[in-house]
């Protein structure tokens, strides 16, 4: 299904998705000063996946983001999506789920990251609270460097009830916690999972750590005590991935098997 064309500025996250899906980008507005070896390969690139380019003034540029720092390109994208809610996402699954819980995450720039980092493991999804979370605005975007347009965001009113319905559609909830007593490594992690974050320094709230099936903390071998949220999401998705595909399929599950 299609949403309303989403802004998105910044050569990286536009190139980026001019190589993933050129069909959705609509247009590119490049400044028309830009003449240097970065322009000239946007525009050939524009050029031969055909979508149009207009050379326009620095001003017009400004327009689209307040000002913002665009570095002289920006592009309207078509958001395409397989979901638009849980219930939908996990009815068009073709394997075992591997989402992102973001619980509190409120930094744009920690959003965008995390659904790179969510975007680049394979994950079908990434999932917030509508009160507690940043939306999708072109500074997630410019982050996410085309995540942000590939990965569904899917915004829930309640964020505990949605957990209720992942867990009866037979996936696990893993919450990463510094106060978890077993290690990411150490732990049975199941192949169907949703891992779920808090803002770093607050963590998840008290209804959302109760609400998992199993906690794990990532080990800290250094002097510093915590780790950004997107480096966090990286560790655990990827540790999935890691068990999916340098193991037979296994872990706990909800019919007792394993």
């Amino acid at each position: 299904m299609k949403r309303e064309p989403r802004v998105v500025f910044g050569f990286h996250a536009v190139l980026a998705r001019l190589r993933a899906d050129p069909s959705s980008v609509l247009e590119i507005f490049l400044d028309e000063t830009r003449n240097d070896a970065r322009a000239r390969d946007l525009a050939t690139l524009a050029e031969r996946a055909g979508v149009r380019l207009m050379r326009v003034p620095t001003k017009r540029l400004d327009g689209f983001y307040g000002g913002g720092r665009h570095q002289g390109v920006v592009a309207r994208i078509e958001v395409k999506t397989s979901a638009d809610t849980v219930q939908e996402l996990l009815a068009g699954l073709k394997e075992p789920a591997l989402l992102l819980a973001l619980d509190g995450v409120t930094d744009p720039h920690n959003l965008g990251a995390c659904l790179r980092v969510a975007n680049a493991a394979g994950a079908q999804a990434v999932i917030a609270p509508r009160d507690r979370a940043a939306g999708i605005t072109p500074a997630v975007s410019k982050v996410a460097s085309g995540a942000a347009e590939a990965t569904p965001y899917l915004m829930v009113t309640n964020l505990a009830r949605t957990i209720g319905e992942l867990k009866e559609a037979n996936v696990w909830i893993v919450g990463a916690d510094e106060r978890a007593e077993q290690t990411l490594y150490d732990a049975d992690l199941p192949e169907a999972i949703a891992w779920v974050l808090g803002a770093e320094g607050e963590g998840m709230r008290r209804l959302t750590r109760e609400s998992c099936d199993l906690l794990v903390r990532i080990p800290m071998r250094g002097e510093v005590d915590s780790l950004n949220v997107s480096v966090s999401a990286g560790i655990c998705l990827f540790e999935s991935v890691r068990r999916r595909t340098g193991k037979p399929a296994g872990g706990p599950s909800r019919h007792g098997t394993s």
